[in-house]
């Protein structure tokens, strides 16, 4: 079959849900992950042909994209801070605005030449914890989560960018303190209202892990102050926490860490500009 009719086959069935831009890229990201085609190919030779079985990740995939499946779901990997991770149902997808928080704390920590101990708590595919430790070497990193099988993916990921981070699984909410004194603790946990879920696309509704996701609307701050409970005795003199937030409760959080005895707490923005990452600097208690 000629490349160029699968591409329409794709564009018949996707448009009604993405804009011609979406398909065309999904379509592309298909081509190289399974046909290790680049992009410009059908610039290239326009009759280009392909194989039977080539034509069944095609349209496998394309089955996939038609319910919904978000398309990193579907190639089983995606890129984070220029990284590869491979991702499954069981993690969530990273995200540009996570990132963000991962630059933040590179940009504070670039001068620092001694052995720094972080740890990244939920860190579901590893991406925060992971980058961290590839872009910063003499960083030392430690990674938790609740989800066995998130945490089987995170080691894939740490093998696949040649990293050494430790993995453990801890339940935040149990815990009764870090397992040893560390100067940053990084976290994107759980931060969405149950009350926001029709503010949400449904192909993360259906298909991302919801634990990783909601919190009671009852008790959204119900993680930050599990993590800040664990960081005022588990972070060095002088540690930093840097979290990600919901931008409509960011007042809430800063409260909530002013509560902690944390101080220099401050507020970024994402690049869509919401209120989307806070860091705060553990004061000592007197």
């Amino acid at each position: 079959m000629l490349l160029k009719d699968i591409k329409e086959v794709y564009h018949r069935e996707l448009d009604e849900n993405y804009s011609r831009e979406e398909v065309d890229s999904m379509f592309y990201l298909m081509i190289e992950h399974f046909l290790g085609l680049e992009r410009f190919i059908l610039a290239i030779d326009p009759n280009i042909v392909i194989t039977k079985e080539e034509e069944q990740y095609m349209f496998e995939g394309l089955s996939k994209l038609k319910k919904g499946q978000p398309i990193q779901y579907v190639l089983g990997e995606t890129t984070f801070m220029n990284l590869k991770f491979m991702v499954n149902a069981s993690v969530l997808i990273p995200r540009p605005e996570t990132e963000e928080l991962v630059n933040w704390v590179l940009e504070d920590i670039k001068n620092r030449d001694d052995d720094l101990e972080i740890i990244d708590i939920g860190t579901g595919s590893g991406c925060i914890a992971i980058s961290l430790a590839k872009l910063k070497p003499n960083v030392n990193v430690t990674a938790i989560d609740i989800s066995k099988s998130a945490l089987e993916l995170a080691k894939k990921n740490a093998l696949l960018n040649e990293v050494n981070v430790q993995f453990r699984e801890v339940d935040i909410l149990k815990a009764g303190s870090l397992s040893k004194k560390y100067d940053s603790i990084i976290s994107n946990p759980p931060y969405v209202r149950e009350m926001e879920r029709d503010k949400m696309h449904n192909n993360v509704l259906q298909n991302e892990p919801s634990a990783a996701l909601f919190v009671p609307d009852e008790e959204p701050l119900l993680f930050y102050r599990a993590i800040a409970k664990q960081a005022r005795e588990g972070l060095k003199e002088n540690g930093v926490i840097y979290m990600e937030i919901n931008q409509y409760l960011c007042e809430d959080v800063k409260i909530l860490l002013k509560e902690f005895n944390f101080s220099e707490i401050q507020l970024r923005k994402d690049i869509f500009g919401n209120d989307r990452m806070i860091k705060a600097k553990l004061s000592l208690v007197n």
